[in-house]
């Protein structure tokens, strides 16, 4: 089946406190965004790429591939108000007959196998999410009290998510929920089993400017 892959870049990243959108910071030369879509390519050559921008950025991204020459071929698409309207933009450019992924522009250092993992996984079993498991302890706050929970019980869960594209352009027909809070969720909300698949570690969404010094050391 053929595959696309849904790059989700539409935000501005405010929390890094940067005047620059964070997927168009410099990750060792070149900015994130590129590096994300190069990923996809290594693990399938003839990927479909749909990159989902806010609008009034469309131009300044056209700019950083001229001077970057950045040739790798993707399709634009318009954001929405949520990352819900977003992906659902991104579908419009989806067959159904196919696998597609969604994926966070913010996550460069994604491996290969786990891409390949999930799209693989979706094929054979309609969805597939990447987890990794929690290393430190956590508690459960209700009100003024907490308590210790089993981390073993918890994952942390990443991106690409992956899925035949009939099953995810339908669950995007449905009204948006806060409980939406990634692409899997919206397919649960269906009744839908969610299958999930070992996640890589460095797999992180730079969200902070010390999430970035991260990458940066482990982008080398």
């Amino acid at each position: 089946m053929k595959k696309y892959i849904i790059i989700v870049a539409g935000g501005y990243g405010t929390r890094m406190g940067n005047a620059i959108p964070k997927q168009f910071i410099e990750l060792n030369g070149k900015p994130i965004l590129m590096h994300t879509i190069e990923k996809f390519v290594l693990a399938f050559p003839e990927i479909i790429i749909i990159v989902v921008l806010a609008k009034q950025l469309n131009e300044e991204w056209k700019s950083l591939c001229v001077k970057h020459n950045f040739t790798t071929s993707h399709q634009l698409c318009n954001g929405g108000e949520t990352r819900f309207n977003s992906v659902k933009n991104g579908l419009e450019f989806v067959p159904e007959n196919s696998i597609v992924g969604v994926h966070d522009a913010a996550r460069p250092l994604v491996s290969i196998k786990t891409i390949i993992d999930a799209f693989e996984t979706a094929e054979e079993k309609g969805n597939a999410s990447p987890a990794i498991s929690m290393h430190e302890s956590i508690r459960e706050i209700d009100g003024e009290k907490n308590k210790s929970v089993d981390r073993s019980k918890y994952l942390i869960i990443q991106t690409p998510q992956c899925f035949q594209s009939l099953l995810l352009k339908k669950a995007f027909l449905q009204n948006y929920q806060p409980s939406f809070t990634d692409d899997a969720s919206v397919l649960e909300a269906m009744g839908e089993k969610i299958n999930l698949i070992e996640g890589n570690r460095e797999n992180i969404k730079i969200t902070t400017n010390q999430d970035l010094i991260i990458a940066e050391c482990l982008n080398k």
